[in-house]
């Protein structure tokens, strides 16, 4: 028994090492699932707030480019309208003139009977005589014929001429309505840009970096000569670009980005495009989608510094090419005019303005 004890306490001890070996190696093989770091989540909600802001600065430039397109037409209508309203004063004029000579001779007739005119005739003592009295009534006639249908056409005139202001004033009031929204929803949107920026400025900043690299490696490869929107292929055109844009372009770096403004201290796409090549003579409208088609479309391979490049589709962004794949622009709202990476992922295409 003695003998037994002893061996017994032995392997007493090794059985419990041993099971303390198994206990740890189970727990670790145990599969640990590692809880979600906060820069990773933060970064996943920085990627999903980038796509929305994307979406709502896209919102902001085609709003843009609407608002543009509603002053125009309420520039136009309040133009014509003053040309109406002045063809109308003049027609108003003439007509009263004409209005009151008619006036006049029908009195006369009246004052002088249905035989006035035959007792002026007979009354000639010679054919001579009876000759020029017959021209001149003749003569009479034809310009109460011709007053007649002049104050006719005056008063069908002024009657096509009203109409045209009616509709002018109609055009006026829509636009000025539209051009209202528009900048209503722009304030909305705006807002909502910013609300959903706090806290997340960094991250953001980080993503947008990613995808400059991104699209700087694809110019680097030259995968930017095919893909997507504006790969179309046209002819070189047949004459040289305004490079000279370029180094204006330079000079209003780092001025904020400030919807529908068109310089010299704020900037929009458009209004920073349009701002620098009425510089060098030549006169863009305040529109992406109206630029594109301000000169001679230009294929990717062909692309020299102070063409214009679009993005969207519909297009609703433009920036002016400074070679090596890189363009200046204005961003969007909360950012400033600089220099950026061609996005050739979304890229509609380019043209030279002249």
């Amino acid at each position: 028994m003695k003998n037994r004890a002893h061996t017994y306490k032995p392997m007493t001890k090794r059985i419990v090492s041993v099971l303390c070996v198994l206990a740890l190696s189970s727990a670790l093989c145990v599969p640990q699932v590692a809880p979600a770091t906060p820069a990773s989540s933060k970064m996943a909600e920085a990627a999903a707030v980038k796509k929305q802001l994307d979406a709502i600065s896209a919102r902001l430039d085609t709003a843009s480019d609407n608002y543009y397109v509603a002053q125009q037409k309420l520039n136009t209508a309040r133009t014509e309208q003053q040309n109406n309203q002045a063809k109308l004063n003049k027609t108003t004029s003439r007509l009263k003139v004409v209005q009151s000579h008619l006036n006049d001779r029908a009195s006369d007739m009246y004052r002088n009977g249905p035989t006035g005119f035959a007792e002026v005739l007979f009354g000639a003592t010679d054919f001579q005589e009876f000759a020029q009295l017959w021209d001149f009534l003749s003569e009479l006639n034809q310009q109460d014929a011709s007053s007649s249908a002049e104050l006719k056409q005056l008063r069908s005139e002024m009657k096509d001429t009203q109409k045209k202001l009616d509709a002018n004033e109609k055009q006026a009031r829509d636009s000025a309505q539209n051009m209202k929204q528009i900048k209503d929803g722009v304030a909305s949107d705006k807002a909502e840009m910013q609300s959903k920026l706090s806290g997340l400025t960094s991250e953001i900043a980080a993503l947008q970096a990613q995808q400059d690299a991104a699209a700087a490696a694809q110019y680097s490869s030259g995968g930017y000569l095919s893909g997507g929107g504006g790969g179309r292929q046209f002819p070189a055109p047949s004459y040289q670009p305004n490079g000279n844009v370029v180094s204006i372009a330079r000079r209003y770096l780092g001025a904020p980005y400030v919807w529908a403004a068109s310089g010299p201290n704020y900037f929009d796409c458009s209004g920073l495009t349009m701002f620098v090549y009425r510089q060098v003579g030549v006169s863009l409208p305040h529109s992406s989608r109206a630029q594109i088609n301000c000169g001679a479309r230009v294929s990717r391979g062909d692309l020299q510094p102070g063409d214009l490049v679009f993005f969207g589709s519909p297009i609703h962004h433009v920036g002016l090419y400074i070679g090596g794949g890189q363009m200046i622009h204005a961003p969007q709202t909360g950012d400033v005019v600089k220099i950026s990476p061609v996005m050739w992922g979304s890229y509609a295409g380019a043209c030279r303005p002249r």
